[in-house]
């Protein structure tokens, strides 16, 4: 690049490059004006901290290998000290290995050599969606949201937020019925690519015989039936992100298939005779234990480590009920606008019935629970009679020590889930009342308080 075009650079400049090669440096800077972006280059690690330290940058490109360290390290210390600047490694061809490390740490995305063209434009189009450093999701998105006060739950939309500033392939791991594609698409909608499609599959959904054509796409005549080219689930989430649900049941032929899509970012429609590039986020989910089919060789282990850069785990219900009434109070809501009334209440001893339950089926199993509680209820409070567990549904009580270390000489004999119900309704009649419930039920009030501490509930 001429003198004069250097002297005519920004004071703050949109990217920095450090690489140590001149050459690509000046590759980069002319790309990157051709986008409309001042570009800053350094040579060495040193040199890039020194910059960094002097402007304020909205995207750092980076080399791998520094005559003075690893870009690694670069990677890191902009995490500490700029946590709002996207950066991006350029890795040599085929070092995947590199990439994920890289990713892992806190890179956005990556790049590899030699870089092309339209790979840097969409990286680039993408990083700086990014501003500002976070996006507030709109009234009709809260739905979406994570509902809860529990501390997994601030967990995890910790971990929700930091995962939608970058470009890393994200495993969620959890239980049927936690709602690993409510977090999928709040990664989407909380990051760059909200604009563009969210695509959710089910894996184990789609037939065997067709699933390179639903992937991938197909062209007329390329097999009976094929009558219209048809684009694929890859090429349907261009600029978005696919949602690979149940990833874990799609047959070893597809794996293979899928590993190479993900790996050149091009998928080959079936009858097509060149490949095209598609620009999609993977996002992958399952309830099974991806290293243990991995081990039994029911899935590849490369395609493991490439949609596995990083996990989410997804706590279920039962690990934390404190979540319970919140999360109800809002299908509830929901319940009720869809049938156009006001939204029903949970009576105390409800909400206790239903902390005390193991929720096997997690969220879903809850927003079905509740939809036959509101058909069962005739008031607008639901009780427990209105909760109606089946006996095998009940949790049994929790083994909670008596404070004088034993049962108390008074206390009646009988710990069995139907007594609970049975207290918990005395209490759900009288608003409460320990002692009037406790003269109801025929015991002493010193029982009763025994029993509700015993069961988590005093």
């Amino acid at each position: 690049m001429s003198q004069p075009e250097r002297r005519q650079r920004p004071r703050t400049a949109d990217v920095l490059v450090v690489d140590d090669e001149e050459d690509i440096r000046e590759v980069l800077e002319l790309s990157l004006l051709r986008m409309g972006l001042a570009c800053d280059t350094a040579g060495t690690l040193a040199d890039a901290r020194r910059m960094l330290g002097a402007k304020a940058y909205r995207l750092c490109l980076t080399d791998m290998r520094m005559p003075d360290g690893d870009g690694l390290e670069l990677v890191a210390d902009i995490q500490a000290n700029f946590p709002g600047l996207p950066v991006a490694v350029i890795t040599a061809y085929g070092s995947i290995e590199t990439a994920i490390r890289a990713l892992k740490s806190g890179a956005f995305d990556f790049v590899t050599k030699p870089v092309e063209l339209k790979a840097l434009r969409e990286l680039v189009n993408h990083a700086l969606k990014l501003e500002p450093p976070a996006r507030v999701p709109t009234a009709g998105e809260a739905g979406r949201n994570l509902i809860g006060s529990s501390a997994a739950l601030a967990q995890l939309r910790t971990q929700v937020a930091k995962l939608a500033r970058n470009q890393a392939p994200v495993f969620i791991q959890g239980e049927s019925g936690t709602g690993k594609e409510v977090i999928a698409r709040l990664i989407h909608e909380l990051g760059p690519r909200f604009a563009a499609p969210f695509v959710p599959v089910n894996c184990g959904a789609i037939s065997p015989e067709l699933m390179e054509s639903e992937f991938f796409g197909h062209r007329k005549g390329s097999f009976t039936g094929a009558v219209a080219d048809k684009d694929g689930l890859f090429q349907a989430a261009r600029g978005g992100t696919l949602f690979l649900d149940e990833v874990a049941d799609l047959p070893l032929a597809m794996q293979v298939k899928l590993l190479r899509a993900i790996q050149e970012r091009a998928v080959r429609p079936v009858g097509a005779h060149a490949e095209e590039s598609v620009d999609v986020r993977i996002l992958s989910a399952s309830h099974r234990d991806l290293a243990q089919l991995v081990a039994e060789g029911k899935f590849r282990q490369d395609l493991y480590f490439r949609i596995n850069v990083i996990t989410l785990r997804v706590p279920p219900l039962r690990e934390r009920p404190e979540d319970i009434p919140e999360l109800a109070a809002h299908i509830l809501a929901r319940l009720a606008e869809r049938e156009g009334s006001g939204p029903r209440r949970l009576s105390p001893g409800a909400v206790a019935v239903l902390q005390q339950h193991p929720f096997p089926g997690n969220v879903r199993e809850l927003e079905n629970l509740l939809e036959r509680a509101c058909a069962l209820c005739d008031g607008d409070e639901i009780g427990v009679d209105d909760i109606n567990l089946h006996p095998a549904e009940r949790a049994g009580p929790p083994a909670y020590p008596s404070p004088t270390g034993g049962r108390p000489d008074d206390d009646p004999a009988g710990d069995d889930g139907d007594e609970r119900i049975r207290v918990l309704r005395m209490l759900d009649d009288t608003r409460w009342n320990r002692s009037e419930a406790a003269r109801r039920l025929g015991m002493t009030l010193r029982q009763l308080r025994y029993r509700l501490e015993k069961w988590g509930m005093e």
